[in-house]
């Protein structure tokens, strides 16, 4: 993997150049494409901009993200790149506008290489449900990269990028980050501006960095962060930034040995590994409850599933994208609808929409609801105990292709350890802590409070050091 920051302070010395590096880059894409990380590289724009960018660092005027090459998941528009978001149902479509998110990397010096594959509409966990070709785990190409961000993952993972972008709704950056061995960071729900991201569960969903280190990815979070009118849920109050010096005595949470049943005896063994590197830094370790975790993944999904019926009414073949022919069974509408959405897209779907009909959305939905308040609140007294929770990102680490595809409820639970922060809005990062017996990473994850982004990512990097 490649730092940006180790990158930058070549750039600035004149030991290499960002062609140099953009060049590198394009062919290690070209190189394994076996992958199928990408749906789209625009490598003319590519070069052209770290000409301008060398051109900047020469005249003494880089700006804070100058010549850090950038993928972006599929379903964040970058104005001119076609956006799917990994679905025939986005055939043909182009955006005509940035996400606010691409508009403040650009205006940071950042060069946008290509849009990444991901699993279709972020419906997945595994990064198999894209409806162009599944994409491979590079530390083991018989394995999944984890989804939704899997292309993304993959991109830093497999030195196609500097960093990149991905967006969590139940772990979709956190997840693949921890498969694929990369730093992945799910912010605060509002500090960084969702405007121009398609919405999958708008209560849940998250934009965040993939990078190969916990700094590089809060450069690019500082970068990102901020109020932004064109999204009315982005929080109004100042982000500290990620270089704020965290307290000098930091209290870490540390869950009890049942929570992790079921978890591989590998990531079990690092967590105590990173329990033990805490400790040598300093910090002090306290044994916390975290209620009722079997909740969590059952309340994620109803949530998930009910926002997404409704955000995706929007496909119907009207007004952009794919559009099928009626037949004598279907109309158009149902017709588009039928040939342009994938499975996993139409099981959940099916779902959102029954748990909001007339005759179950108090059992189910309005249960959903207090679940959520619940667990938030378990969350606020808890971190009135400690300062951050250490947590395994997932069960286990990359499980193969096919494996999980008939089991659905299977795949549901990868992200047990991942939805609840997005169910209650906290920060959280996950990074890598060594591998197991077959070679493949192991992620461990750190929440914290709302806001304490900067805590998070200090701890993280205490993990890491």
């Amino acid at each position: 993997m490649v730092s940006y920051i180790h990158d930058r302070a070549d750039f600035m010395a004149g030991r290499t150049t960002v062609q140099e590096r953009v060049d590198f880059f394009l062919s290690s894409i070209d190189d394994q494409s076996v992958l199928n990380a990408w749906l789209f590289v625009d490598r003319d724009q590519a070069r052209a901009a770290a000409l301008a960018a060398d051109e900047r660092f020469a005249a003494g005027l880089a700006r804070p993200l100058e010549g850090c090459v950038v993928a972006v998941k599929d379903n964040i528009s970058v104005k001119g790149m076609p956006m799917t978001c990994a679905s025939r149902m986005l055939d043909g479509f182009t955006p005509v506008y940035h996400a606010t998110v691409i508009e403040r990397l650009l205006d940071a010096g950042a060069i946008i290489l290509g849009k990444t594959n991901m699993d279709e509409f972020a419906m997945g966990s595994s990064n198999e449900t894209s409806a162009f070709g599944a994409v491979l785990n590079p530390h083991d190409p018989s394995r999944v990269p984890g989804g939704s961000s899997g292309g993304s993952a993959v991109a830093v993972a497999a030195s196609m990028c500097h960093v990149a972008l991905g967006s969590d709704t139940g772990g979709s950056i956190r997840q693949p980050a921890a498969f694929c061995g990369t730093v992945g960071l799910k912010p605060t729900y509002g500090t960084v501006s969702r405007y121009g991201l398609t919405a999958f569960a708008s209560s849940l969903d998250q934009i965040g960095p993939f990078a190969s280190t916990v700094d590089d990815a809060a450069l690019v979070f500082d970068v990102m962060a901020g109020q932004d009118p064109l999204d009315s849920t982005s929080l109004t109050r100042e982000q500290p930034s990620m270089a704020t010096r965290p307290p000098s005595s930091i209290r870490v949470g540390v869950i009890p040995p049942a929570t992790m049943e079921g978890c591989d005896r590998a990531i079990i063994h690092a967590y105590h590994n990173a329990i033990d590197t805490l400790r040598a830094h300093g910090t002090s370790i306290h044994e916390v409850s975290l209620g009722n975790t079997d909740v969590w993944v059952p309340t994620y999904f109803v949530l998930a599933t009910a926002e997404a019926s409704s955000n995706l009414s929007r496909f119907d073949g009207v007004r952009y994208g794919f559009r099928a022919e009626p037949t004598e069974d279907l109309d158009m509408m149902t017709a588009t609808r039928t040939a342009g959405f994938g499975a996993e897209v139409k099981r959940r779907i099916m779902l959102g929409t029954f748990v909001l009909s007339a005759g179950y959305v108090d059992a189910y939905y309005g249960k959903a609801q207090k679940a959520r308040r619940l667990i938030s609140d378990t969350y606020a007294a808890m971190f009135a105990d400690v300062d951050v929770l250490l947590m395994p990102t997932t069960p286990t680490t990359a499980f193969r292709l096919g494996e999980k595809n008939s089991d659905p409820v299977a795949m549901w639970l990868s992200d047990l350890f991942t939805v609840s922060a997005n169910i209650s809005g906290i920060p959280a990062v996950s990074v890598p802590t060594g591998k197991d017996d077959h070679g493949l990473p192991i992620g461990l994850q750190v929440q914290g409070p709302l806001h304490a982004d900067a805590l998070v990512m200090a701890v993280a990097s205490l993990i890491t050091s």
